[in-house]
């Protein structure tokens, strides 16, 4: 008999195992980690930490992270991607492939085997302040090749994919991490456009991750991650699914406010999920695993649905055992195509051209951009005015919030002003007032639509990115990328 501790992922402190945190997941008969940012430090740490998991959690172990690419990235020490909609905007399904493929070499070779990606989000919504770059594309079809390209090169070099948000987060206006969703359409609405990547990838993905938001045309009471109508039903049922399905965090305001972490425990397995991802303080993992307990002991989840979700969830370890394995040979080439992929997204607008090295500029960025904890910290102002480095006549107006810049207090003295954003959220109206010679945007590539004029977009901030703007700054690189409708 299976212990209900093996349906159930936690995140755990620090670069390494402390006996406190090893004697729980051991007593809790616990076999899956999510990694995050705070667990990694050097390469022989993480490699340490994975052997000291593995030795606990068994040889069953699942071993979680998200490295996605562009903002979305855990370990920075690995070659870093480029975000879904920078490949996007090259529209080259062998790049795709062989970036995923890269991605799976880093994380294999620190023994990591299950990467919650790709995103098959269609962003749709260019609001959306969750998604966005993450996302490859607004159009379903683009989003279902691209990131099919992706999971193959993944999944041939071992490591599991987990495609997500099922059945789509990208229409929504309210972060899942801070409220719950909601997505009034219908299931023939959400079939013509949110469904279609999910549908199209069903054979290829072996694990799926729930979104937490509610759709009331089919379920008016519970997100899809406690929903038996969209897991049970949908999923499940009416396609057949087979594979892993796991929960976003159940931490996440969307759920925890609403439900709490016994509940929703509970809930989702009982919705059609084999695993859920419950973060948080030991007391609040054991919420979690002690509720499903509670519910395998009454009868309320029944012994069939335990054994069914444990036989999945064995299947993917055993399909994608966590095992280091060393990359070395391959580790610089996958630096350099990460540096190409991310030249080839760089995509320029409304005909925008460098300036001469010698021309007069001013620079307006914002100094620092910190972590809303779902992305990493945005660049600091000091790594956007490095890009200007190879110019000769150039000041810095750096602000406190890029947002509040009063354009009408901006100089008119012959420099060219040039914005350039670090932060992820949208300007707002009051941007449309402003008119920059030159406008970067190193995050979120549809602050282009707040802003007008020239722009460029670099799909995110990893040093593949910044270097590639710096080349076309120079008139070293060309920006041909592609964006997706909504943006051109």
């Amino acid at each position: 008999m299976f212990d209900p501790g093996r349906l159930v992922m936690v995140d755990i402190p620090g670069t390494s195992l402390d006996a406190a945190t090893a004697d729980f997941l051991s007593a809790q008969k616990i076999r899956a980690v999510c990694l995050f940012r705070k667990n990694i430090g050097t390469e022989d740490e993480v490699r340490a930490l994975m052997r000291d998991l593995v030795a606990v959690l068994g040889p069953e172990a699942l071993i979680g992270i998200d490295q996605e690419g562009g903002a979305v990235v855990r370990v920075t020490f690995l070659p870093q991607p480029p975000s879904a909609m920078a490949l996007g905007a090259s529209g080259d399904a062998d790049r795709a492939e062989a970036v995923g493929a890269a991605v799976a070499r880093g994380l294999k070779s620190l023994g990591i085997n299950w990467n919650f990606a790709p995103v098959l989000d269609v962003n749709n919504n260019p609001a959306n302040p969750v998604i966005g770059e993450r996302s490859f594309s607004s159009d379903p079809v683009e989003v279902s090749r691209l990131a099919a390209a992706w999971m193959r090169g993944s999944l041939r070099e071992g490591v599991a994919c987990c495609v997500k948000h099922f059945p789509g987060h990208g229409d929504t206006h309210v972060d899942s991490h801070h409220a719950l969703p909601t997505v009034d359409k219908s299931r023939a609405e959400l079939k013509a456009l949110e469904l279609v990547p999910f549908k199209a990838l069903l054979s290829q993905a072996p694990a799926m991750m729930t979104a937490h938001i509610v759709y009331p045309q089919i379920d008016p009471d519970r997100p899809a991650t406690l929903s038996p109508e969209l897991l049970g039903g949908i999923l499940r049922r009416d396609w057949g699914y087979d594979g892993v399905v796991i929960t976003d965090a159940l931490m996440m305001k969307a759920v925890a406010e609403r439900f709490g972490y016994a509940r929703s425990a509970v809930m989702a397995i009982e919705a059609g999920a084999d695993m859920v991802l419950a973060q948080g303080s030991p007391a609040e993992q054991q919420v979690a695993i002690d509720a499903l307990r509670e519910a395998f002991a009454t009868g309320r989840l029944t012994a069939q649905q335990g054994e069914t979700a444990n036989r999945r969830l064995d299947g993917l370890a055993a399909a994608y055992p966590a095992r280091a394995v060393d990359d070395s040979a391959a580790r610089a080439a996958d630096h350099a195509l990460m540096a190409e992929a991310w030249v080839a997204g760089l995509t320029a607008l409304r005909g925008a051209q460098p300036p001469a090295l010698d021309a007069p500029l001013r620079v307006i960025v914002q100094g620092d951009v910190p972590t809303d904890k779902v992305s990493e910290a945005g660049p600091t102002g000091r790594q956007a005015v490095a890009l200007f480095d190879g110019f000769t006549d150039v000041q810095v107006q750096m602000v406190d919030d890029i947002a509040r810049l009063d354009w009408a207090g901006v100089p008119r003295d012959g420099r060219s002003n040039i914005v350039v954003s670090t932060r992820r959220a949208r300007y707002g109206g009051a941007a449309g007032g402003w008119r920059p010679d030159l406008h970067l945007a190193l995050w979120n590539p549809y602050q282009a639509l707040d802003v007008a004029g020239p722009t460029v977009l670099t799909w995110g901030f990893a040093p593949g990115a910044l270097a590639a703007l710096k080349a076309w700054l120079e008139g070293r690189a060309p920006a041909s990328g592609r964006p997706p409708q909504g943006l051109q």
